[in-house]
């Protein structure tokens, strides 16, 4: 607690003891863990924020107790509880806290989550059942293609255990901060967010559910995302903490699922499939990712993790396919590099990722012909 009584808020100049920042203190078993309830303003999807988290685990550190946790929760309304309880009782965690399962979203509801975003018109989460079938390297350059084809986009990167959009498209600017929101950087004509830019490279993160929600709520209204077509979110693999907070805190117009052709992938895609049915998203159509390997000197096809699956099951489960994208070692070098294949549209791995850009488009646009149809 003297350690921390040295940490100050950059906002006020007092320290965070003082504050009554520091709810709860445990050292032992090789590890040293601190409660910390923070205010709006220091956020951890903020630049003060994240650099006050950073000072918080490099004194502890520096304490040589073990391993640091930090666990934060946001202030509770007068006379409720905090979201994250003290962490001396095993039961009353931080990481026992869980967002309530949806109830449907009434008017009210679905006012509150617009208002979050009020000038974006068109969210697309983009999703996967499993890790390491290119789901961010698809989202990145979707937003791309769509920024190509003459709309304003924006990609939110919530996969905050690996956060890979800034490398993607280059991250050559930062988010600033005007009038306390932070103005996200634009990258080859899209808007971007993502926790990359408030993390040490080579940090990882630990977090709770409570801190995962609000960092994704942060990334919706604390960032000034303007007039826009398209929200592009890029959502970690799986099914967790994530994936439910944005379902239940945004307007998602629908899913956009990413799987490669092998059995097992489609077998885990399924229950990202299944977990937005059960949200009530709209499931926009799969790509089927790494689809064929093409030699560059004899023009050879080779299906290396098979070929056509995506297709096959997105026909039996009765959604939009909206095409394969080739397994193609440009679309890694250009990914590592930070030009995404999207922007050149000429060639075939650019081409493939405009045609599934024009597909989702064609496929917005029938959903909205059925349900003014149905409206009427």
């Amino acid at each position: 607690m003297k350690a921390l009584g040295k940490v100050k808020d950059p906002a006020t100049g007092r320290n965070i003891v003082s504050l009554g920042c520091v709810k709860g203190v445990e050292v032992g078993d090789g590890r040293v863990s601190v409660a910390l309830e923070l205010p709006d303003a220091l956020g951890a999807a903020t630049p003060a924020g994240a650099q006050l988290l950073r000072t918080v685990h490099e004194t502890l550190e520096t304490l040589g107790g073990g391993e640091v946790e930090i666990h934060v929760a946001r202030p509770a309304p007068s006379g409720e509880a905090s979201e994250d309880k003290a962490i001396n009782s095993p039961d009353e965690r931080p990481g026992a806290h869980r967002p309530p399962a949806p109830t449907g979203a009434g008017p009210a509801a679905a006012n509150t989550q617009r208002n979050l975003i009020p000038g974006v018109k068109t969210t697309i989460a983009v999703a996967s059942g499993k890790g390491g079938v290119g789901k961010s390297t698809v989202a990145a350059n979707l937003a791309v293609a769509l920024a190509c084809a003459g709309h304003q986009v924006g990609l939110m990167d919530t996969d905050v255990y690996g956060p890979s959009v800034p490398m993607l498209l280059g991250g050559h600017h930062e988010p600033t901060v005007v009038e306390g929101k932070l103005s996200p950087p634009v990258e080859h004509g899209v808007k971007i967010i993502s926790m990359g830019f408030f993390l040490p490279k080579d940090e990882a993160v630990i977090w709770r559910g409570p801190m995962l929600h609000k960092t994704v709520q942060q990334f919706l209204g604390d960032v000034r995302w303007g007039e826009l077509d398209y929200l592009v979110i890029d959502l970690p693999p799986g099914t967790g903490d994530i994936q439910l907070s944005l379902c239940q805190t945004a307007p998602l117009t629908g899913a956009v699922i990413v799987s490669t052709p092998q059995d097992l992938a489609l077998t885990v895609a399924s229950k990202a499939i299944a977990m937005f049915q059960k949200l009530n998203v709209p499931i926009l159509g799969i790509v089927e990712n790494m689809s064929t390997y093409v030699c560059p000197e004899c023009g050879h096809r080779e299906n290396i993790f098979g070929h056509g699956g995506a297709r096959a099951a997105a026909e039996r489960l009765g959604f939009a396919f909206l095409g394969e994208i080739p397994l193609d070692t440009r679309i890694c070098s250009e990914s590592d590099s930070g030009q995404p294949v999207a922007l050149d549209g000429g060639t075939p791995q650019g081409k493939a990722f405009r045609e599934v850009a024009a597909a989702l488009e064609a496929e917005l646009a029938r959903t909205e012909t059925a349900a003014e149809i149905t409206i009427e």
